[in-house]
Parts: C-alpha cells; structure tokens; sequence
C-alpha cells in the first residue's frame, strides 16, 4: 500500500496484531483447538500431528508442545486465581490421581500426583458456581496438601487417604468421608460369592441413598432436617449393627477389614446429617478425575514436570467450563485474544469459565 507525497510522509502499516505465538502462524482459535482435543476430548498430541498430516499439513510434535506450553504459560494466572476462589469456599472435595511423568535422567517413568479440589453446590441450591482446580505435585505426601489448601476452612469431602486427617489436625477442616468408597468395600466381598453379612451392609446403604434421591435439589436446610428425620435412625442402627457383626467374625478376614475401616471413620461418615451442604459421596470429584484418566490412558505420560504442570493449569479450566455448560474451545479462544492483547490483571475474575458464561447469557438477552 502507497501513500500520497503530497499529504503523507510515506508508507505506512498499522501494527500487526498481538498473537500468543510471536512470529508464528498459528491465531489463539489453532491454539485453543489443539488444548481442547488434548485436555477435553484426550487426543495426544502425537495423533493430532498425524490427523493434520492427514490434512496436508506438516506439524511436529514438539511444534504442538511447544503451543501448549505458551498458552499454558498466559493461562496460568488463571488457574491461581481459581485454585484461590476455590480455597475461599466452606466446602470443598478433595481427592488425587496418579500421572506417569517421563524422567528422563533414569530412562523411565515416575509417578506424580495430580491433587484434585472441586466446589459444586448445585445439590442444595447453593448459588455459588461450581469449579476443578487440578494441582501437580511430583509426590502423594501430606505437605502439598497443607501447600494447596492453605488457608482453607471448612468441610473437606474426601476418600481415607490418611494425609486428609493430618490436615484436619491443624484445625479449621471438618472431614467428611465418601460412603462409595466404605461402600466399595463390601460390595467387592458381596460380589465375589456368598457373603451375607456384606450383602446386608448393602441394603443399610442402599437405604441411605434412597433417601438422598427424594431430598436432591432442596436446599441445605431442609436436606439437614430430612436427614435429621429419617437418616439418623439408619444411622444409628447401621453403627449398632456393624459393632455387633464384628464381634462375631474373624478379625484377621476382609470383612473385619471393611467393618473397621467404616466404624474408624463413622464421624466423617454420618457428619452429612447435621450438615445439608455434605454429599454422602466423594462422586463429584471422581467424576472430574475420569478426564484426566482417560487422557492418561491415551497419552501414556507426561514429558517432564513442566508438562505435568501445564496439564493442570489447562485442565483445570477445561473441566470447569464443562461443569459450567460454557463451550471450552471458545472459551479458550477469546481468553487467549483477551490476554495477549493486554487484558488488565486487576479484571481476571472475568476470564474465569463460569464468568465467561454469565457475560454469554447476558449478551444473547
């Protein structure tokens, strides 16, 4: 484009617009593309360089790792800010899951740990967004729980994994304990021959949930007040049996196993009932972790403890926008335009996922 002598001083260009990859090709939309086909729908980055191949278009792994890394990298703050909204909250889940990390000093695999938190009050009509923050740690031990949850108070939902009463030794942490996973227990025995006693505890929690079912959706009150009703009772004749039983068998057997692992734990376990806000399980958190198994399971290990890093950073927002109803891949594109074309700090609460919903629903009324 020319310009005219007389009334300009030359050619001029308007500046080319900011681009997450400074120099290269790829716009945020071939970015976010690429993060939500690994992080949401668990294809590694190995098979999209072949599918775009496919394509006629020549893309090398390390071309695709070197993309995640720069978005998660800006994203970053992010999911600081959300891990830290998250830590705000009364009640949480916890649970963690094991990643495979490449280390390549020993010429093999390690086993990291990605520590999961989630808040979902949808149950009982609380009207705070739900949200997943993942955090990797290369270890299980009980300090990257204390370094994750610092400042927490409030009830902590949560598996038997014994750094969870460390935590709560500290004080300002209520557990409560996951009936699945007591559950789990007896249902392996039941299901392996006949097992009467395991097959009774069965039908004591089954009723339990019968009753979670009716009062699903009310608010937190009145689920303490049906609780206090009609699953106090069970309850208290569930612990009576589960005592009396034990002292009946074997104690070296599976079954005296299970019985103790609920009894050892029968004041996180029945805390629900005082509490409308507590679910009876840890299901809410389980159910996240199933994206980050499945994208395990396809991409096999993480490279190094960076990528691990990053891997949580970008699932952590993935899976909250899918527990927001917000679309990840535009979500991802329009906060990766907003951040590399300037978005101030101080407004990073409006890049969060269930932000990003709002500002939709608003837009199209």
């Amino acid at each position: 484009k020319y310009a005219c002598r007389a009334c300009e001083d030359g050619v001029t260009q308007a500046e080319a617009p900011a681009r997450l990859i400074e120099g290269g090709l790829p716009t945020e939309a071939t970015v976010a593309q690429v993060l939500v086909s690994k992080y949401a729908d668990h294809l590694p980055l190995y098979r999209q360089a072949q599918i775009y191949a496919r394509q006629g278009i020549a893309l090398d792994r390390s071309t695709l790792a070197d993309w995640v890394g720069h978005a998660a990298f800006h994203l970053r703050p992010l999911h600081e800010r959300l891990l830290a909204l998250l830590r705000a909250r009364s009640k949480l889940f916890a649970d963690e899951t094991t990643v495979p990390v490449l280390d390549p000093g020993r010429g093999r695999t390690k086993t990291g740990q990605l520590w999961a938190y989630a808040a979902d009050d949808r149950p009982w009509g609380g009207l705070d967004p739900p949200g997943i923050a993942y955090v990797y740690a290369p270890d299980r031990k009980a300090e990257r729980l204390f370094s994750h949850l610092a400042g927490f108070k409030g009830v902590l939902q949560v598996d038997g994994y014994n750094a969870y009463p460390k935590l709560a030794e500290r004080g300002g942490v209520e557990l409560a304990f996951c009936w699945v996973h007591m559950r789990r227990n007896f249902y392996e025995l039941a299901t392996a021959g006949p097992a009467p006693i395991a097959s009774e505890a069965l039908n004591h929690i089954a009723a339990f949930y019968a009753i979670e079912k009716e009062i699903r959706g009310r608010s937190a009150e009145e689920r303490r007040l049906v609780r206090q009703q009609k699953s106090r009772p069970l309850a208290d004749a569930f612990e009576v049996w589960l005592r009396a039983k034990l002292a009946l068998i074997s104690q070296k057997i599976k079954l005296a196993e299970a019985i103790r692992y609920a009894l050892s734990r029968w004041q996180g376990l029945t805390r629900f009932i005082d509490d409308g806000r507590i679910e009876l399980d840890n299901n809410t958190i389980e159910r996240s972790i199933r994206g980050i198994k499945l994208c395990r399971k396809n991409a096999l290990f993480a490279g190094s403890d960076g990528g691990a890093e990053h891997w949580a950073v970008i699932a952590s927002l993935v899976e909250t926008c899918k527990i927001n109803d917000v679309d990840p891949l535009a979500y991802l594109t329009d906060v990766l335009t907003r951040i590399v074309n300037g978005h101030p700090n101080r407004d990073i609460d409006l890049l969060l996922p269930w932000a990003y919903r709002a500002q939709a629903l608003k837009a199209v009324a």
